[in-house]
């Protein structure tokens, strides 16, 4: 908090955190929202660090994940690093692909590089690098359970830089993936954590933090205004709050409704940016309902396969703690760009599908002994051709405005450490 200045945080619902929530129900523990964050990006660990947090690493023992292949679950080819092969044993021995869509992956080091900096769709490189099966079995459905994104519309720029730099400095994925350090050219399930108590930890802990009045939950701000003297604030309860500094801290299209009246052309384009609906069903079992030894991480579905959900994660063993003794937990994605009409169905017509799918592709019997739907509509950032030159036409808006900062998922990454970076560069603007 900047020196003689006073700050206020407005939260529409009745608690902070947004869409990370974390439950304990019956001996488990259930997210709702995200239930992990990647390492390696540099603003989660220091701030975990200052509130003195200790984040838990995945399984060590079980640092793998699957792929849905025609109803069975086939492991992530050894080698592999999101959509690429780095391994040509590995892609060889592979049953996840056939004999001719293995030949066209070999030959991407003959394709010729594109080093023009243009945009591309994930479809359109994947396509063009690796070819279509590539697309369909495996670059699709990693997108998927990242981005729930359509990849005919997905910016590699924005989602996938670093595979428009291999072929840019190197001229194939190939090359480009052998010459990263050791050991990162495969899947680095290491690299994920949470904390003991889930990432409910970390919204509490911050908010905890905070000075006594300086976080309002239950409100909610329904419209903005600006003139020379600052921000005009109309909360839902019709009361008036004035600021000469504001940080919009909410999804795109609802920041974009807020400031229709103060600056038209900023709205539009926050709200050109497209959000997908997903939904997140957590369900526990006894551990003998399951025939499936649930040795990984979980799995993503092609949107081939024709299934009712996008992934699963295999929470309890994921992380420890997740699920009482003799039982596990596993949370199923559904809806998403290409499934809308799946988020629109009723709770129970929605839990009825997503577990026959999982009833066939684990070996499940029995009912589950918890079942939790948590929906979260148009919430996940599609970051379509364009994106990365959106954001900078945001920026431009919000720097011409003076006295705003946006943060959120919606710019330059949807993940936690993302969000963390964001909000922290929003509010170095405001000081």
């Amino acid at each position: 908090m900047a020196a003689g200045r006073e700050v206020l945080l407005l939260e529409a619902s009745p608690r902070a955190g947004g869409c990370i929530r974390t439950l304990r129900r019956e001996g488990f523990l259930l997210e709702e929202g995200p239930d992990s964050f990647l390492t390696t990006k540099p603003a989660i660990l220091p701030l975990a660090e200052a509130l003195t947090l200790q984040p838990v690493g995945t399984n060590p023992q079980l640092r793998r994940s699957f792929v849905v292949r025609s109803g069975r679950l086939l492991p992530v080819p050894e080698g592999f690093y999101l959509m690429a092969p780095a391994s040509l044993s590995g892609l060889w021995e592979t049953p996840l692909f056939s004999v001719p869509g293995k030949l066209r992956m070999m030959m991407e080091p003959l394709v010729p590089a594109r080093r023009d900096g243009k945009d591309e769709s994930l479809a359109a490189f994947v396509r063009r690098r690796l070819g279509s099966e590539a697309l369909t079995r495996f670059a699709q459905p990693m997108a998927g359970g990242i981005h729930t994104a359509d990849p005919e519309t997905l910016s590699m720029q924005a989602a996938f830089p670093q595979f428009l730099a291999m072929e840019r400095e190197h001229g194939s994925l190939w090359k480009g993936l052998q010459n990263l350090p050791r050991g990162t050219s495969g899947p680095r399930y290491g690299l994920f954590a949470s904390f003991a108590g889930g990432l409910q930890e970390l919204v509490d802990a911050l908010a905890a933090s905070l000075p006594p009045g300086v976080l309002r939950t239950g409100a909610g701000v329904l419209r903005l205004s600006r003139d020379a003297g600052g921000w005009h604030l109309t909360l839902a309860d019709g009361s008036l709050l004035e600021a000469g500094s504001l940080c919009v801290a909410l999804g795109a299209l609802a920041a974009a409704r807020l400031l229709d009246d103060a600056d038209p052309v900023l709205a539009a384009q926050l709200g050109g940016i497209a959000c997908a609906s997903t939904a997140t069903l957590s369900l526990g079992f006894r551990r003998e309902q399951v025939e499936h030894p649930l040795d990984g991480m979980g799995f993503v579905v092609p949107a081939a396969e024709g299934l009712s959900l996008l992934s699963c994660s295999f929470s309890s063993s994921k992380f420890p703690g997740r699920a009482p003794e003799g039982h596990v937990l596993m949370r199923a994605f559904a809806g998403g760009a290409l499934r809308p009409d799946l988020f629109g169905l009723p709770d129970a017509d929605l839990i009825t599908a997503v577990l026959a799918d999982l009833r066939k592709l684990l070996g499940i019997s029995g009912d589950p002994v918890l079942t939790h739907l948590a929906r979260h509509p148009v919430s996940m950032p599609q970051p379509r051709l364009g994106h990365l030159e959106r954001v900078s036409r945001i920026e431009a808006l919000e720097k011409d405005l003076g006295g705003l900062a946006l943060c959120g998922n919606y710019l330059r990454g949807a993940g936690i450490p993302d969000c963390v970076a964001s909000g922290e560069a929003a509010a170095g603007r405001l000081a």
